[in-house]
Order: structure tokens, then C-alpha cells, then sequence
């Protein structure tokens, strides 16, 4: 069975932990097997390429590279606040995420 984590492609992340704490960011991509994601202009890294036949110069190129999903925490859309998050279910039945700060519903994107 997959992990269910608190985050998902498209929130809105604080950093809380590591060398780029207080940080936030999109989240691009969810790494399921590795517990990750790629945060948007977090943890960037150079990479060095070879010059190649799509590339001819080749050069040093920064990326995004993934932090681990413990160091993350939602930005409440509503407050624009850090929060944790639980899941109850909603008026028509459906599990959904909330703000534990606010005990709002999370709008999925």
C-alpha cells in the first residue's frame, strides 16, 4: 500500500528544517519510494554536464534537488500560515484534508 502523506503536487510548502529553513515553495513532484519531494527553488544543487549532441557546450546546471517529506509543512492557502494537517470526512461523505490551525477544509488543486 502507498504512503498517504500530508502534502501533494501543487501545495504550497514551508521548509522547517535544514540548510534552506524558512524557505517556501511549490512543491513540483512527490517522491513516493524515497519519503521526498522536489520543492520549487529549495535545495538547489550544480550539476556539471557533458557537452552532447542536444547540449553542445555542455556547462554547470542548477536543479532542484528533493528534501525529505518531515522537512516540509503546509502553507494554509486561507491564512498563508504554516499548519499541520489531519483528515476528516467532509459534508458529502469524502475523506479530505483540513488545517489543524483553522479546522478549515484544504481546497485540493
Amino acid at each position: 500500500m502507498a504512503n498517504k502523506f500530508h502534502i501533494k503536487k501543487g501545495d504550497t510548502v514551508l521548509v522547517v528544517a535544514g540548510n534552506d529553513k524558512g524557505k517556501k515553495g511549490k512543491v513540483l513532484e512527490i517522491l513516493r519510494d524515497k519519503n521526498r519531494a522536489i520543492v520549487e527553488e529549495v535545495n538547489m544543487v550544480t550539476k556539471h554536464t557533458k557537452p552532447s549532441a542536444a547540449k553542445p557546450e555542455g556547462g554547470i546546471e542548477t536543479t532542484e534537488a528533493a528534501v525529505h517529506i518531515s522537512n516540509l509543512k503546509l502553507v494554509d492557502p486561507a491564512t498563508g500560515e504554516a499548519t499541520r494537517i489531519g483528515r476528516k470526512l467532509n459534508d458529502k461523505g469524502k475523506l479530505q484534508r483540513y488545517s489543524k490551525k483553522t479546522g478549515e477544509f484544504i481546497k485540493d488543486a
